[in-house]
This record gives C-alpha cells, structure tokens and sequence, in this order.
C-alpha cells in the first residue's frame, strides 16, 4: 500500500527524511504547487490531490500544514488512515495567534515582499518559532516562493474545519506552532517541539509503524 506525504508549509522533506515507515509499504512524496493567482483553498487541494492514485487503498500522512493539507484530501480522496503530525484537526484547535490572524484577517494584508527570502532570513523570531535550540531549523524551509508562503499562511488563518473521526494526532509537548493544550492528540512526542519528526524520528518512527499495518 502507498503511503503519500506531505511536508509543513514551506518545508521540503528534510525535517521527516530520518523517519522509518515499514517497509512493505510504498511512500510517495507530494511536492508544494505554486498557487496561482487568487487560487481558491478547494481549487489548490483538487490539484494536490490529482498525484493520488484512487484505483487501490492508500494511507496518508502530513505534517504541520501538511496535515491540515491531507484532511481536506481525505473528504474527495478518502485514505484508509489519515496521521498527522505537528498539526490540528479542526480550526477550534488553532493557537491564539492564529486565531488573532483570522479574526484581524491581518495576514491578508501583509505584502508579498514581506515573505521574501531575503526578510525571513533577517527574522531570528521566526526561525525561534519553530525550535529555538535547532541549529538546523533554516534546512527545513526551503519552498522560499512569497506568494506561496503569503497564501499558505493566509489559508491556514481562515481555515474551517469540523475534526473527523478517522484522523490519527500525534503531537509534540512542546509544540508553540500548534500547542498541545488546544488538542487532544492520539499520541504526545515528550520533549517534542514543532520539528519532531526531525528531533525525535525514533519515536515517531516506532509509532508510524505500529499506526500503519
């Protein structure tokens, strides 16, 4: 059975390259699109669903706003298992800034050239976000286009979503992006910050094959 992936916003697949799936199975990773131009949220997921094959079973696995990515799939692609990790399962689960970005809708209006490489290099607080002690938390984030970067960023203040049953949580007790005391996850990674996969890929690796049989 095929597993597809999808990496964290602006992530290639470095921060989960460490992960061990079981071996039967065949893992597909799925690349960030550019968005076009005013790309509807329900346009850009029909895209990024199109490298699914439907014709036999399938698992899917996201991370960060991958994980938000493959429960929207899930609702046109239906996947046997749906685990995400470093991620939430309905918009009730967002951080309090989120939910600052949905409400002030302030992400809308944030310029292009506010998301350029050039500024986020220059933005320490933002490397911090994500895991303050990583050395390597710059290799992670390499889908550097702006107008992705803007758009993502955009789609996931506004994003609505009724949690389902069938989706498996795991998450990080240290996790600022997505905090554990929003979420009643499946699975908690102990000492786990929002680069988990990366951090701890031997436990997260224990669970992904004890999930996927």
């Amino acid at each position: 059975m095929k597993i597809y992936v999808i990496s964290g916003l602006g992530a290639d697949f470095k921060v989960l390259e460490r992960l061990q799936f079981p071996k039967e199975h065949e893992v597909v990773f799925i690349d960030w699109l550019i968005p076009e131009n005013d790309e509807s949220f329900n346009s850009y997921v029909e895209r990024m669903a199109e490298k699914i094959d439907t014709s036999e079973p399938f698992y899917l696995l996201g991370y960060s706003f991958g994980g938000i990515m493959v429960q929207e799939i899930n609702l046109i692609k239906a996947a046997e298992k749906v685990v995400i990790l470093g991620s939430i399962k309905s918009d009730k689960e967002k951080s309090r800034l989120i939910k600052v970005g949905e409400i002030t809708k302030i992400p809308k209006y944030i310029p292009v050239n506010f998301f350029n490489l050039n500024n986020f290099e220059k933005y320490s607080v933002f490397r911090n976000f994500f895991d303050p002690k990583n050395p390597k938390v710059n290799q992670y984030f390499r889908v550097t286009d702006p107008y992705y970067l803007k758009w993502s960023v955009q789609r996931i203040s506004e994003w609505k979503f009724e949690q389902k049953n069938n989706i498996i949580q795991i998450m990080g007790d240290r996790d600022i992006v997505f905090p554990l005391k929003n979420s009643k996850p499946d699975y908690i990674i102990k000492g786990g910050t929002h680069l988990f996969p990366a951090t701890k890929h031997k436990e997260v690796s224990l669970l992904l094959n004890k999930i996927f049989i």
